[in-house]
């Protein structure tokens, strides 16, 4: 069994910067390519950042630039360096992980963390 807990959701000022941290813990025997998602209130889930296993990364435009997505494999672990919030900003924060456990190697799955709020309000 894989689990994703987030961490380091809060209440920020515009113009403040939150970091968050994704943990993956179980049976994990690979995991490929990490990412952040957000749902912004009555609106979809949309992706934020993605890294690869290689540390590659990518973004979506209207983060690129604010906001650093980075992963410590050693740790199963993602973070999102958020900095110059926006009001815009504001949502339910979710990591995502594409695994394959040590019971199965070659069969990689989709995990979602429980999500994590961040609100940017003055």
């Amino acid at each position: 069994q894989v689990q994703l807990v987030e961490s380091g959701g809060g209440w920020v000022q515009p113009g403040e910067s939150l970091k968050l941290s994704c943990a993956a813990s179980g049976s994990i025997g690979t995991i490929e390519n990490m990412a952040w998602y957000r749902q912004p209130p009555g609106k979809e889930r949309e992706l934020v950042a993605v890294v690869a296993k290689g540390s590659a990364t990518s973004y979506a435009d209207s983060v690129r630039g604010r906001f650093t997505i980075s992963r410590i494999n050693a740790k199963n672990t993602v973070y999102l360096q958020m900095s110059s919030l926006k009001p815009e900003d504001t949502a339910v924060y979710y990591c995502n992980a594409y695994i394959a456990t040590l019971e199965m190697r070659n069969v990689f799955s989709i995990y979602w963390g429980q999500g994590t709020q961040v609100t940017v309000s003055s």
